[in-house]
């Protein structure tokens, strides 16, 4: 494609040169009413490579070798015309000056200014003559199949911006004899009524569903991806009332590059019906402390760490550091990233946080600057009946990188936490409470800024509820939820670690950021959209089966302690909870007393002594809240 791309700019600068020596030669016969003075040709002959020079740099300086000519526009128009402009302009002076130097006249303004005007209406309609021959090409083509344009797919686009006109285009260029798009719709009154490429806009959306059985739409496109998600969602709704088959243009967010194209519409999805809006970010605040930075993120191959791989490579770190224990997903983010960002300088390291020597290494070797501390086990029930895992992994793992994050001199740690954590009723939040205190009592003695992030489920990440329930629909059913007034709090992956970011360019150490998570989703509703979206019917074609709590599952979540508090940043989904009081030390006691206790596989008193340390963690699965105390705390841990 990028030698094309040459082939294509050397035959445009070929042609141009053309144009500009036989402008001249047109403009000097005029100008002297068709007769050749000789001094004044070879004034011509001699000035006539400089002038070619000109021309050809203004033109390239304006990127007029570099647009696309099949789908030219006003901007393409305008940006002909500087160039031409301000290189007759450039000559004019250039004229000025060697005639005052040499006394002479060399050439004179009218033939510029004549010469000028013919290579603006020759390179620019050179150019615009390229749409028009591909526009006439691929109505001949139409016209050609004329016989089968009764079974030509019928689309309606939704959004009259730059989005939808790009779709027009694309439409027209790659499938005339077997697409054409009949209208569009838009919620602007100004535009109602008015054409977007030649396509009439028909009206908003309350006609979408007049307009689909009135045309007989086959398939409507929705290309709004910057538009406020509650209105997105609206407008799905509706679309999908009508008979018509629907497709969307993501997210701006889910565009690596903000490229827009037929070839990246999907369909709709549980992302779409979230309704959630998009992030606003203070990019030059994100840019400040990641921009030339040694940036590592533990669990890099992860959900929630590979997404803020990518976001963190959108601002030019130094390096990048990918660290999982599981190298298959890591293989694949780093061939991903390799992709996308050809500059960016990335390793991935296949590593352990529970391996102090190992990170003791990595720490020594890549002075990291910046961590975001993703790498957790996060299953409820998984981590309720393996507790000494969640241990090891989370509350252990934590603090090795956090001290190595210190010992170097880290300059930000973030840590990815969870509103599981949030009075606990289950050994994986207590686990992830932990991390929190661990992070806030060694703030406090340490140069490096300790924060931590707290959010509720992503939607889509790996083990959450919704891979599971498209494996029950594809088999036929049943749905399986444990409660049917069950709620979650839910966000977008790519919002996610985008809202990570921008926490951590507010962290001055110690803070526990929790994001907005909007209102929580009901996930017996939640289980009947998927279904729907699946192309059937609940309770009719797929079975909802309710199947009972599970061993420290709650009803809901929280995502604040009641003694927390909040108070808010400049950004309006990102607020700050009251930081805690920890002496580090006895934390670290608590630590060894658990990893001591987890080595012997005492399930029991591990849960107990977890509960000990984590004063709001609340088991279900005992009555007895109370057998654990310091003096036996002390004992486990000295007994390592």
């Amino acid at each position: 494609m990028e030698k094309e791309g040459k082939v294509k700019a050397l035959f445009l600068m070929s042609l141009d040169t053309l144009i500009i020596v036989n402008s001249y030669i047109l403009a000097f016969i005029i100008r002297f009413n068709f007769d050749f003075i000789m001094d004044k040709r070879n004034e011509l002959i001699l000035f006539l490579p400089v002038i070619v020079i000109i021309y050809l740099m203004m033109l390239s300086i304006f990127k007029m070798y570099k647009s696309i000519w099949t789908i030219v526009g006003i901007d393409e128009v305008a940006f002909g015309l500087i160039a031409c402009l301000i290189a007759t302009g450039i000559i004019l002076i250039t004229s000025t000056i060697i005639s005052s130097i040499y006394y002479i006249d060399y050439i004179d303004y009218i033939t510029v200014l004549l010469a000028g005007l013919f290579i603006m209406i020759f390179t620019i309609g050179i150019r615009v003559s390229f749409r028009i021959y591909r526009r006439m090409i691929s109505h001949g083509r139409v016209l050609l199949n004329s016989s089968n344009i009764s079974n030509l797919e019928k689309i309606l686009i939704i959004g009259a911006g730059s989005c939808g006109q790009l779709i027009i285009e694309e439409v027209r260029k790659q499938n005339p004899i077997k697409q054409k798009v009949i209208g569009v719709i838009d919620d602007n009154p100004s535009k109602i009524g008015t054409y977007l490429r030649g396509i009439k806009i028909l009206g908003n959306r309350n006609k979408i569903i007049a307009i689909s059985e009135e045309k007989n739409v086959d398939l409507i496109l929705i290309a709004m991806p910057s538009v406020d998600g509650k209105v997105k969602k609206e407008i799905i709704e509706i679309c999908q009332s009508t008979r018509a088959k629907v497709k969307i243009i993501p997210g701006m967010y889910e565009l690596i590059g903000g490229k827009v194209s037929l070839n990246r519409m999907r369909d709709i999805d549980l992302r779409d019906l979230l309704g959630r809006e998009e992030v606003i970010l203070d990019k030059q605040g994100i840019k400040d402390y990641i921009e030339n930075k040694v940036v590592m993120v533990t669990g890099g191959g992860g959900s929630i760490g590979s997404e803020l791989c990518r976001q963190i490579a959108k601002f030019s770190p130094k390096l990048l550091l990918i660290l999982d224990i599981y190298e298959n997903n890591a293989y694949e983010l780093e061939n991903e990233i390799i992709s996308n960002f050809k500059n960016l300088k990335e390793k991935v390291l296949i590593a352990s946080v529970r391996e102090e020597k190992r990170l003791e290494n990595i720490f020594n070797e890549y002075k990291p600057q910046v961590i975001f501390h993703a790498a957790a086990h996060k299953h409820v029930p998984l981590m309720e009946r393996n507790p000494e895992e969640a241990i090891k992994n989370n509350v252990i793992g934590t603090l090795n990188v956090a001290e190595c994050a210190h010992k170097y001199g880290a300059e930000r740690f973030v840590l990815i936490s969870t509103d599981k954590a949030v009075n606990p009723t289950n050994v994986m939040g207590a686990s992830k409470r932990m991390c929190e205190m661990i992070i806030q009592a060694i703030d406090k003695n340490s140069n490096t800024e300790f924060v931590a992030v707290r959010f509720g489920n992503v939607l889509g990440s790996n083990g959450s509820v919704i891979p599971l329930f498209k494996k029950q629909i594809a088999k036929g059913g049943p749905v399986t939820l444990t409660h049917k007034k069950i709620t979650r709090y839910f966000m977008l992956i790519p919002e996610a670690a985008q809202l990570v970011l921008q926490a951590g360019a507010y962290a001055k150490g110690g803070e526990i950021f929790v994001l907005d998570m909007g209102n929580p989703v009901l996930i017996y509703d939640l289980a009947k959209d998927l279904i729907k979206l699946s192309g059937f019917e609940p309770e009719v074609d797929i079975k909802i089966e309710i199947t009972g709590l599970r061993p420290g599952e709650k009803l809901y979540e929280e995502l604040l302690m009641d003694e927390e508090g909040l108070r808010k940043t400049s950004h309006e989904k990102i607020f700050i909870a009251k930081p805690g009081e920890y002496d580090f030390e006895m934390l670290k006691l608590g630590v060894n007393a658990l990893k001591k206790i987890a080595d012997l596989g005492d399930v029991e008193t591990l849960k107990t002594a977890l509960q000990f340390i984590v004063k709001t963690y609340k088991r279900l699965d005992t009555e007895n809240n109370s057998v654990f105390n310091e003096v036996a705390l002390h004992e486990a841990s000295e007994a390592i």
